[in-house]
């Protein structure tokens, strides 16, 4: 049986040691698509590269800052850069983790 793209993007990302299996994420937030979990994984490899854990708590709230200053951007007509793109898509799949609808 071949695998189907999702199962050899899931084994590919964990090998990335992600704290969560995208497999798992996909099946406990069903609202979460492709892009999202993209958004998940990279932003995440990202925070976990930080050495020290107040390396990580910086970048995680610079990500979210530059996230929401990005929808308010994109709500106003302007163009998002490619590092906007990515904090405003990871807090979408952020929302759709917490049960909130994002906005």
């Amino acid at each position: 049986m071949t695998p189907t793209g999702d199962d050899a993007r899931d084994r590919m990302t964990a090998a990335r040691d992600l704290p969560v299996d995208p497999a798992r994420l996909r099946k406990q937030f069903p609202a979460l698509d492709d892009g999202d979990i993209a958004a998940y994984e990279e932003v995440t490899a990202r925070i976990l590269a930080q050495r020290r854990p107040n390396e990580r708590a910086r970048l995680a709230r610079e990500i979210v800052a530059l996230g929401r200053r990005a929808r308010e951007r994109a709500g106003s007509g302007i163009a998002l850069s490619a590092e906007e793109s990515l904090g405003a898509r990871y807090l979408a799949a952020v929302d759709k983790m917490q049960g909130r609808t994002a906005g």
